[in-house]
Protein backbone atom coordinates (compact mmCIF):
# COMPACT_ATOMS: atom_id res chain seq x y z
CA UNK A 1 0.00 0.00 0.00
CA UNK A 2 1.29 3.45 -0.92
CA UNK A 3 1.70 5.99 1.84
CA UNK A 4 -0.54 9.08 1.66
CA UNK A 5 2.41 11.26 0.64
CA UNK A 6 4.29 8.92 -1.69
CA UNK A 7 3.83 11.27 -4.65
CA UNK A 8 5.28 14.12 -2.60
CA UNK A 9 8.40 12.07 -1.86
CA UNK A 10 8.70 10.99 -5.50
CA UNK A 11 8.62 14.59 -6.71
CA UNK A 12 11.14 15.63 -4.06
CA UNK A 13 13.43 12.81 -5.19
CA UNK A 14 13.08 13.74 -8.89
CA UNK A 15 13.67 17.44 -8.13
CA UNK A 16 16.81 16.68 -6.09
CA UNK A 17 18.02 14.41 -8.92
CA UNK A 18 17.39 17.25 -11.39
CA UNK A 19 19.44 19.60 -9.21
CA UNK A 20 22.32 17.10 -9.03
CA UNK A 21 22.23 16.69 -12.81
CA UNK A 22 22.25 20.48 -13.12
CA UNK A 23 25.37 20.67 -10.94
CA UNK A 24 27.03 17.97 -13.02
CA UNK A 25 26.07 19.42 -16.40
CA UNK A 26 26.53 23.10 -15.49
CA UNK A 27 25.65 25.75 -18.06
CA UNK A 28 24.24 23.37 -20.71
CA UNK A 29 21.51 22.30 -18.26
CA UNK A 30 20.55 25.88 -17.52
CA UNK A 31 20.62 26.96 -21.15
CA UNK A 32 18.53 23.99 -22.29
CA UNK A 33 16.08 23.43 -19.46
CA UNK A 34 15.67 26.77 -17.66
CA UNK A 35 12.73 28.94 -18.71
CA UNK A 36 14.02 31.52 -21.19
CA UNK A 37 11.94 34.40 -22.56
CA UNK A 38 10.37 33.92 -25.98
CA UNK A 39 12.93 34.91 -28.61
CA UNK A 40 15.86 34.41 -26.24
CA UNK A 41 16.18 30.64 -26.21
CA UNK A 42 12.66 29.57 -25.24
CA UNK A 43 11.69 25.97 -25.99
CA UNK A 44 8.28 24.45 -25.13
CA UNK A 45 9.62 21.83 -22.69
CA UNK A 46 11.02 24.62 -20.53
CA UNK A 47 7.45 25.33 -19.35
CA UNK A 48 7.96 22.36 -16.99
CA UNK A 49 11.68 21.57 -16.85
CA UNK A 50 12.63 24.89 -15.23
CA UNK A 51 10.95 23.70 -12.02
CA UNK A 52 13.52 20.92 -11.58
CA UNK A 53 16.51 23.29 -11.62
CA UNK A 54 17.53 25.45 -8.67
CA UNK A 55 19.96 28.26 -7.94
CA UNK A 56 21.81 26.54 -5.11
CA UNK A 57 21.21 24.22 -2.21
CA UNK A 58 19.34 26.82 -0.12
CA UNK A 59 16.93 27.52 -3.00
CA UNK A 60 16.31 23.79 -3.43
CA UNK A 61 15.94 23.15 0.32
CA UNK A 62 13.48 26.00 0.85
CA UNK A 63 11.31 24.93 -2.08
CA UNK A 64 11.31 21.26 -1.15
CA UNK A 65 10.52 22.05 2.48
CA UNK A 66 7.49 24.11 1.40
CA UNK A 67 6.49 21.40 -1.07
CA UNK A 68 6.69 18.74 1.65
CA UNK A 69 4.99 20.88 4.29
CA UNK A 70 1.91 21.73 2.21
CA UNK A 71 1.95 18.86 -0.26
CA UNK A 72 1.48 15.99 2.20
CA UNK A 73 -1.95 17.07 3.41
CA UNK A 74 -3.05 18.19 -0.05
CA UNK A 75 -2.13 14.84 -1.59
CA UNK A 76 -3.89 12.99 1.24
CA UNK A 77 -7.05 15.06 0.78
CA UNK A 78 -7.11 15.27 -3.01
CA UNK A 79 -5.53 12.01 -4.06
CA UNK A 80 -2.49 11.50 -6.24
CA UNK A 81 -4.00 12.43 -9.58
CA UNK A 82 -5.63 15.70 -8.50
CA UNK A 83 -2.54 16.63 -6.50
CA UNK A 84 -0.28 16.15 -9.52
CA UNK A 85 -2.67 18.20 -11.64
CA UNK A 86 -2.56 20.96 -9.01
CA UNK A 87 1.24 21.00 -8.84
CA UNK A 88 1.93 20.89 -12.57
CA UNK A 89 -0.83 23.39 -13.40
CA UNK A 90 0.79 25.75 -10.88
CA UNK A 91 4.21 25.25 -12.48
CA UNK A 92 2.73 25.87 -15.93
CA UNK A 93 0.76 28.98 -14.91
CA UNK A 94 3.86 30.34 -13.14
CA UNK A 95 5.87 29.85 -16.34
CA UNK A 96 3.23 31.54 -18.48
CA UNK A 97 3.06 34.51 -16.10
CA UNK A 98 6.85 34.79 -16.12
CA UNK A 99 6.92 34.70 -19.93
CA UNK A 100 4.29 37.44 -20.02
CA UNK A 101 6.21 39.62 -17.55
CA UNK A 102 9.53 39.19 -19.37
CA UNK A 103 7.86 40.06 -22.68
CA UNK A 104 6.46 43.27 -21.17
CA UNK A 105 9.64 44.31 -19.31
CA UNK A 106 12.13 43.11 -21.94
CA UNK A 107 14.26 41.40 -19.29
CA UNK A 108 16.28 38.53 -20.71
CA UNK A 109 17.24 36.08 -17.99
CA UNK A 110 16.39 32.45 -17.29
CA UNK A 111 13.95 31.40 -14.60
CA UNK A 112 14.56 28.30 -12.50
CA UNK A 113 13.02 26.69 -9.43
CA UNK A 114 9.87 25.00 -8.18
CA UNK A 115 8.65 28.12 -6.36
CA UNK A 116 5.70 28.71 -8.69
CA UNK A 117 4.46 25.19 -8.05
CA UNK A 118 4.98 25.57 -4.31
CA UNK A 119 3.04 28.85 -4.32
CA UNK A 120 0.18 27.05 -6.07
CA UNK A 121 0.21 24.46 -3.28
CA UNK A 122 0.33 27.23 -0.69
CA UNK A 123 -2.75 28.89 -2.15
CA UNK A 124 -4.58 25.56 -2.35
CA UNK A 125 -3.68 24.87 1.28
CA UNK A 126 -5.08 28.25 2.32
CA UNK A 127 -8.30 27.55 0.40
CA UNK A 128 -8.79 24.01 1.68
CA UNK A 129 -7.54 24.51 5.25
CA UNK A 130 -8.29 28.21 5.85
CA UNK A 131 -8.38 28.05 9.64
CA UNK A 132 -5.33 25.81 10.09
CA UNK A 133 -2.77 27.70 12.18
CA UNK A 134 0.67 28.19 10.66
CA UNK A 135 3.53 29.22 12.93
CA UNK A 136 6.05 31.52 11.32
CA UNK A 137 9.69 31.15 12.25
CA UNK A 138 10.57 34.81 11.80
CA UNK A 139 8.83 36.60 13.33
CA UNK A 140 7.39 33.91 15.61
CA UNK A 141 3.72 34.62 14.94
CA UNK A 142 0.81 32.19 14.57
CA UNK A 143 -1.55 32.96 11.69
CA UNK A 144 -4.52 31.17 10.13
CA UNK A 145 -3.61 29.75 6.73
CA UNK A 146 -5.94 32.07 4.80
CA UNK A 147 -4.30 35.15 6.34
CA UNK A 148 -0.78 33.82 5.82
CA UNK A 149 -1.51 33.14 2.13
CA UNK A 150 -3.15 36.55 1.66
CA UNK A 151 -0.24 38.40 3.29
CA UNK A 152 2.34 36.40 1.36
CA UNK A 153 0.56 37.11 -1.96
CA UNK A 154 0.44 40.81 -1.08
CA UNK A 155 4.15 40.86 -0.28
CA UNK A 156 4.94 39.09 -3.57
CA UNK A 157 2.84 41.61 -5.50
CA UNK A 158 4.56 44.57 -3.83
CA UNK A 159 8.04 43.11 -4.32
CA UNK A 160 7.29 42.33 -7.96
CA UNK A 161 5.77 45.72 -8.73
CA UNK A 162 8.62 47.63 -7.08
CA UNK A 163 11.38 45.46 -8.55
CA UNK A 164 12.67 44.66 -5.07
CA UNK A 165 14.81 41.52 -4.70
CA UNK A 166 16.22 41.42 -8.20
CA UNK A 167 16.62 37.90 -9.51
CA UNK A 168 13.47 36.60 -7.79
CA UNK A 169 10.53 35.83 -10.08
CA UNK A 170 7.79 37.32 -7.90
CA UNK A 171 5.22 37.33 -10.70
CA UNK A 172 5.94 33.65 -11.37
CA UNK A 173 5.06 33.00 -7.73
CA UNK A 174 1.78 34.84 -8.22
CA UNK A 175 1.22 32.96 -11.47
CA UNK A 176 1.61 29.69 -9.57
CA UNK A 177 -1.07 30.88 -7.16
CA UNK A 178 -3.39 31.57 -10.11
CA UNK A 179 -2.89 28.01 -11.33
CA UNK A 180 -3.57 26.65 -7.86
CA UNK A 181 -6.73 28.72 -7.59
CA UNK A 182 -8.08 27.51 -10.93
CA UNK A 183 -7.51 23.85 -10.08
CA UNK A 184 -9.05 24.08 -6.61
CA UNK A 185 -12.11 25.90 -7.99
CA UNK A 186 -12.48 23.20 -10.65
CA UNK A 187 -12.00 20.43 -8.05
CA UNK A 188 -14.65 21.97 -5.79
CA UNK A 189 -17.14 22.38 -8.65
CA UNK A 190 -16.95 18.67 -9.24
CA UNK A 191 -18.25 18.18 -5.71
CA UNK A 192 -15.05 17.09 -4.02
Amino acid sequence: MRSPSSTVWTIIFVTVAGFLLEIGAGDPAVSGFALWPVGAGFMPWQLLTYAFLHGGIAHLAFNMYGFWMFGRELEYLMGRRAFLLLYFASILSAALMQLFVTSVTGNVYPTIGASGGVFGLLLAYGMLFPNRILMLIFPPVALPAWLFVTLYAGIELILGATGTQAGVAHFAHLGGMVGGYIIIRRWRRRGR
